[in-house]
């Protein structure tokens, strides 16, 4: 009895500081992170079931227009950097070719074009990634956790003798951000239903500092390490499996 009534009081709090913040993405994902605390945090199973009835119809719409099945065998999300957004592919199957499903803006990202390096660099990391873990119960709302560093990180800096590489590098909501990539609430919840459906085994990230299907090799810039133009060459290689602007339809 008493835990309910905590519970129901904690909330009409929560519900007036939503009020104060004029149900901003930052309001809300504070006030979500306080009530999921207060109740003992959602599951991961909670949260998909929670939006099923808001979410699954459009999404399967979406990915019906691209003749895909939804949820896809496997998704592609393609972020760059310079033109702050992140790129949503699907497929049926391993053998297939990707299908552009959509764009989703980035709202806020820090630093510059170029790789992580260190913690506290503000960058945000380049490269090949996968998903580490689903967060429904994160401070940003929900989040997407990437495996930064991943073995290439890491050899690269073993090699250099660089410690301290930093982490929590996260696919996130709201509108600001500190090395991760902030998408805003809503397209949050959308990449973190579909990730959630899919699998996180089966869902790829590619960060890249400019899209190197229509873009050319940007010159290493002072300080920046001698492999940086090594990795890029990996992503506009990988980046050529997917279609341009021009194809999509």
């Amino acid at each position: 009895m008493r835990t309910a009534f905590v519970l129901v009081a904690l909330a009409a709090v929560i519900g007036g500081l939503s009020t104060a913040v004029k149900y901003t993405d930052h309001g809300e994902a504070l006030a979500g992170y306080l009530l999921a605390k207060a109740r003992g945090g959602y599951s991961l199973e909670e949260r998909l079931s929670s939006w099923r009835a808001k979410l699954h119809e459009p999404m399967r719409q979406e990915f019906a227009a691209a003749h895909l099945l939804f949820p896809p065998e496997e998704i592609s999300l393609l972020a760059f950097k310079d033109r702050r957004v992140i790129e949503v592919y699907g497929r049926s199957q391993p053998s297939s070719a990707w299908q552009f499903i959509k764009s989703v803006p980035v709202l806020g990202l820090s630093g510059q074009l170029g790789p992580k390096l260190h913690a506290g660099d503000l960058q945000v990391p380049e490269g090949f990634y996968r998903a580490e873990f689903l967060n429904p119960n994160g401070r940003f709302h929900v989040s997407i956790r990437l495996n930064y560093p991943n073995s290439f990180d890491r050899q690269q800096a073993q090699i250099e003798g660089r410690t301290n590489l930093g982490g929590d590098i996260m696919i996130h909501g709201t509108a600001s951000s500190v090395g991760c990539l902030a998408v805003g609430n809503r397209s949050a919840e959308e990449l973190f239903y579909l990730a959630g459906l899919v699998s996180k085994e089966k869902l790829h990230i590619i960060i890249s500092p400019t899209d190197f299907r229509s873009a050319s090799m940007p010159t290493r810039q002072p300080g920046q390490p001698d492999w940086l133009p090594a990795l890029y060459g990996k992503l506009q290689l990988e980046l050529s499996a997917y279609p341009t602007h021009l194809t999509r339809r």
